[in-house]
């Protein structure tokens, strides 16, 4: 049964780390939506699908996110009750540090399952997910802009297409015309008509790249500024749209895959994305552990002060886990570990950080510094 500072404790530090979680998402879904809106200029990226994989690649990065969030969330609302002297009037009033330390470790085992759960299968399900929705969208025209009954600008190739039907998957076309116009050395600049009956979209194998092809119709060859034009009648005539690019989010295939299928892979990207996925819980642990002893401040005590330490705390420790992860991905270590030492090392600086902070102080002996008895 929860006691009322149980519940108190639990509100506030609840509250902080979902406002954390909320701010930090907000950031990070701009810089993705940055990332997002540079494919979509570049014509590789299907405009159809933005917002669905801007909100999957969010989640992808919750990750990393939640960690920070809680040392955050933990850090500003106990920092807030010390420097009002909430916790300084409740340890007068009896309360030990275990008063403390039950709500935290409640909220910690709530935040370490939340960040499993994220690591473990969310993140995947939305690599995976957002790099399906760029796979299907790519195989339609619909998603290269086009649309029937009006000319549509062909992204990155300068031309115009228009189509009079198009099927409800946007894979089959009617009646078409293409232009394009193509530069020449040492003479005047090309246009390219192309005429079709029917066309269709299709990908190569890899699916780097997008073809329209065209049947049965005529293609004129054009010199601006001469009459030398040239016309061909065709059976099949292809047409390239736009190539898709993958970024560096999406390049990674352990990214997207199962953590079970992991398990299974010996492949270093495999293992480095394991031992990522593996360590995110055990991360919010410790930072939590971090969160409890840095909190302490007396009211006159600069506000971000602290905060500012645990940013760079945090930094320092993500960066050697960071390392750890390439060495993994490189193929110079075939374990886990060092990563796991770490987090040994810093639980136990944690718990020393605490045990610093609440132990027995010694009483005075006389010295210079130190209390004196008074005279009889």
């Amino acid at each position: 049964m929860l006691s009322i500072l149980d519940r108190y404790f639990l509100r506030e530090l609840a509250q902080t780390v979902t406002a954390t979680v909320v701010v930090l998402m907000v950031i990070v879904a701009g810089t993705a939506f940055a990332g997002v809106l540079q494919q979509v200029a570049k014509g590789s990226f299907p405009a159809s699908v933005m917002f669905q994989v801007l909100g999957l690649r969010t989640l992808q990065q919750l990750t990393s996110m939640l960690p920070l969030a809680c040392m955050i969330g933990v850090l500003m609302g106990l920092g807030r009750m010390y420097r009002e002297s909430e916790m300084h009037v409740l340890m007068s009033s009896g309360m030990g540090p275990n008063g403390l330390l039950r709500p935290t470790a409640i909220l910690a085992a709530v935040l370490v399952l939340l960040t499993s759960v994220v690591a473990l299968w969310l993140g995947p399900w939305a690599a995976a997910t957002s790099n399906n929705l760029v796979t299907v969208a790519n195989r339609s025209v619909i998603a290269a802009g086009l649309d029937a009954g009006r000319f549509t600008e062909l992204p990155g190739k300068g031309g115009i297409v228009f189509t009079d039907t198009l099927s409800q998957d946007g894979t089959r076309l009617g009646h078409s015309f293409v232009s394009t116009q193509r530069p020449t050395k040492g003479g005047p600049d090309h246009v390219k008509v192309v005429t079709s009956d029917s066309g269709e979209l299709y990908q190569e194998s890899n699916g780097s790249n997008r073809f329209i092809a065209f049947h049965t119709g005529w293609q004129y060859d054009i010199p601006l500024g001469a009459d030398n034009w040239r016309r061909m009648q065709y059976e099949r005539n292809d047409t390239a749209l736009s190539s898709v690019t993958d970024n560096d989010d999406s390049s990674d295939l352990a990214e997207s895959m199962p953590t079970l299928q992991l398990l299974h892979t010996e492949t270093p990207d495999a293992r480095a994305e394991l031992a990522w996925r593996t360590n995110a819980p055990a991360l919010t642990l410790v930072m939590l552990m971090l969160a409890l002893p840095m909190s302490r401040q007396s009211p006159r005590e600069p506000r971000y002060g602290r905060l500012m330490l645990a940013m760079a705390t945090f930094y320092l420790y993500y960066v050697l886990l960071a390392l750890g992860r390439a060495q993994l991905d490189k193929g110079r270590w075939h374990h886990q570990t060092a990563m796991w030492l770490l987090h040994i090392v810093m639980i136990a600086f944690a718990g020393w950080l605490w045990w610093k902070q609440y132990a027995p102080r010694k009483p005075g002996n006389g010295k210079p510094g130190g209390s004196k008895a008074l005279p009889a």
